[in-house]
């Protein structure tokens, strides 16, 4: 099978070189994720017989003040590979996020819940989803959260680096969430591209870690597996603020994508310990 890949150097891009080398990756020097008519032109031209795309406008408080780029890169573009993709037929497998949602309550969001972004990034990520239902080609959405790895830039790396010149931290203890290894995802994408190949449906999905936990509590998992000894206060979010606002609940109900492509979800504590081998830390 020859899969086109839109990004490269991101976590998740990383962790699918890894497992498909024999992939085609576009770098944003390949695809200016900013012109939607180029990132279209390169599913044409490439000939693939599926397209992932794991390239996004990530940074969540910036993008409050870069509307346009966000929208660019996060709406317009997916929708211009959804629509190359449907023109020919083929697959496309696009990572969405929680930030849909508006993070009210306690119960795991289903994917047919009611979306309500906090913020730009969220509405950016809706309006890409939207783009690519319309487009109505064969596609798979897989919503994640909490995305960690070995690389780039996320909550363990962040945590790691404080912990080496601080013995106690403050952490927020009411967003609740399950931390997804971006192997794991990278895993889930492309057995997902397979199959949707061949029988998959079509559909929109979540895939998150399991257990659901505070980034607090993971915190302090982080510290106990790299043997660092950090103590850790629980804080609000109302004590931590962020020029986005964060969803208080993040937990996904994954049920759909264990049914339909027996994809279940990942335990982080074990992606966590891999991410810390991978780091020298364990």
């Amino acid at each position: 099978m020859t899969v086109l890949v839109f990004g490269q150097t991101g976590q998740v891009a990383t962790e699918l070189a890894r497992i498909a080398p024999q992939a085609r990756f576009l770098s944003r020097a390949d695809a200016d994720l900013t012109d939607p008519a180029a990132c279209a032109a390169q599913v044409a031209e490439s000939g693939a017989q599926a397209v992932i795309n794991a390239a996004a406008y990530t940074a969540v408080d910036k993008a409050e003040n870069d509307e346009t780029i966000a929208m660019a890169v996060n709406a317009h573009a997916p929708g211009a590979m959804a629509r190359a993709c449907a023109q020919r037929g083929i697959p496309f497998v696009h990572i969405s996020t929680d930030y849909v949602f508006d993070g009210s309550g306690t119960r795991p969001w289903h994917p047919g819940d009611p979306t309500a972004p906090l913020g730009v990034y969220g509405r950016s990520k809706l309006a890409g989803e939207e783009t690519i239902r319309a487009a109505n080609g064969p596609h798979v959405i897989l919503r994640t959260s909490w995305v960690v790895s070995a690389h780039g830039a996320n909550f363990v790396k962040t945590m790691l680096r404080l912990s080496e010149t601080r013995d106690a931290l403050t952490v927020v203890a009411d967003q609740v969430g399950g931390p997804t290894p971006a192997a794991a995802i990278a895993q889930a994408v492309w057995a997902v591209s397979g199959r949707l190949c061949t029988d998959g449906p079509s559909g929109t999905y979540h895939f998150s870690g399991a257990p659901d936990v505070s980034w607090a509590d993971f915190a302090r998992e982080i510290f106990a597996q790299a043997g660092r000894r950090v103590r850790v206060t629980d804080i609000s979010t109302r004590e931590y603020p962020t020029p986005a606002r964060r969803p208080a609940n993040s937990r996904l109900d994954c049920t759909g994508l264990e049914h339909d492509y027996a994809i279940a979800r990942p335990d982080w504590r074990a992606g966590l310990a891999d991410i810390l081998k991978e780091l020298g830390i364990k």
